[in-house]
């Protein structure tokens, strides 16, 4: 029986472009998952009163927030959860949203991918009250 000998070098190139290709498709997945957001406008006049979660996983941007409404306006988003990379800047949303009372707001320049995510939380969390 023949045995292989790999010198550490190769190995560790082997590791490094298995690594490098798995990330190569969670890119891939995550801009799929971005590209496919399409933010509804929610009729608030269905929505009862209540307070409701909603979450979006993004692979690299995930979401969850608390939506209270009462009369059938957004009194409060909370942001529970904002994992992000450079997406920061888009924690002024929930509250976009709340001043306007719609989910159709400007995203944040530089953080357009942590905006829709967050949006699209907030629109799965009033969903569940109509």
């Amino acid at each position: 029986m023949k045995k292989y000998h790999f010198d550490r070098p190769i190995l560790i190139i082997l590791a490094v472009m298995m690594l490098s290709l798995t990330d190569c498709k969670k890119m891939d997945e995550y801009r799929q998952r971005i590209a496919s957001i399409e933010i509804e406008n929610i009729d608030l006049s269905q929505v009862k009163d209540g307070e409701y979660t909603g979450d979006y996983d993004a692979i690299l941007v995930k979401v969850s927030v608390l939506v209270k409404v009462k009369d059938h306006r957004i009194e409060s988003v909370d942001l529970v959860k904002h994992e992000n990379g450079r997406g920061k800047k888009a924690e002024v949303i929930p509250s976009l949203v709340v001043e306007k009372q719609s989910l159709k707001v400007d995203t944040v320049s530089g953080a357009t991918a942590s905006s829709l995510v967050i949006l699209e939380a907030i629109e799965q969390a009033l969903k569940k009250g109509m």
